[in-house]
C-alpha cells in the first residue's frame, strides 16, 4: 500500500500531466510496483467519483488508452461551458471535426476518399489536424496514395481507451466499395 506522500505524488503527476500517463510511468518516477499505483489509481477513481460516501468533485480520473488522465466532470458541465465561452478556447473547425469523424470511422483512408464524402476539397483540414497529433500517416495505398489514421492523442482527447469506444455510426457512412468509387470519380478515374 501506498504512502499519503506517494498517493499525493501520483496527483501531483496527473495535475502537471498535459497527457495521459501510463501507471508504469508513475512506478518508475515513485520507484514502486506497477501494480501498487494502479490500485492507487483505482482508488482515487473512486474517491473522485464520490463513491464510498465521499462528495463528487469537480474532476474525475478515467483511463484512457495511453494511461490515465484527469478530464472535468460531466456534472458541471454547464458551469465549465459557461467559463470557457467566456475565454478564448482553442476549437476545431466543424470541417476539421467532420474529416476527423471520416477518418476515425474508415481509417485508414486517403485524402481523396475523405473529400469524396465531404464533398470539398480536405487539404487544408488534414493539415490542421495533423498539426493538432489527432491524425498522422498510416503508410500508402497501391496507387500510392497516403493514408491516414487517427493518433494515441485522439483517443486521450476523446476520452477513449480504443476506436471500439466510438458510438455506432459506420452504418451511416458509404462503404469500402462506395468510397473507392467515390474516389476513382474524384480523381476522374471513371
Amino acid at each position: 500500500m501506498l504512502t499519503d506522500a506517494q498517493m499525493g505524488a501520483i496527483e501531483a503527476i496527473l495535475f502537471v500531466a498535459s497527457r495521459a500517463v501510463p501507471a508504469c510511468e508513475i512506478a518508475g518516477v515513485l520507484g514502486v510496483d506497477t501494480g501498487e499505483v494502479r490500485d492507487a489509481l483505482t482508488a482515487l477513481q473512486a474517491e473522485y467519483a464520490g463513491r464510498g460516501g465521499g462528495r463528487a468533485r469537480g474532476f474525475t480520473l478515467r483511463k484512457v488508452a495511453q494511461g490515465w488522465r484527469l478530464f472535468t466532470s460531466e456534472d458541471f458541465r454547464g458551469e465549465v461551458e459557461s467559463f470557457i465561452v467566456g475565454g478564448h478556447p482553442t476549437r476545431l473547425s466543424p470541417a476539421a471535426l467532420e474529416t476527423l469523424a471520416i477518418v476515425a470511422y474508415r481509417q485508414p483512408v486517403t485524402r481523396g476518399q475523405i473529400a469524396a464524402v465531404r464533398g470539398v476539397n480536405v487539404d487544408g483540414v488534414v493539415r490542421t489536424l495533423l498539426g493538432h497529433d489527432l491524425i498522422a500517416e498510416a503508410g500508402s495505398t497501391p496507387t500510392g496514395a497516403i493514408t491516414y489514421e487517427t493518433t494515441p492523442t485522439f483517443l486521450d482527447k476523446m476520452g477513449l481507451r480504443s476506436l471500439d469506444d466510438l458510438p455506432a455510426l459506420a452504418p451511416y457512412l458509404p462503404d469500402e466499395a462506395e468510397l473507392e468509387a467515390l474516389d476513382a470519380e474524384a480523381s476522374g478515374q471513371v
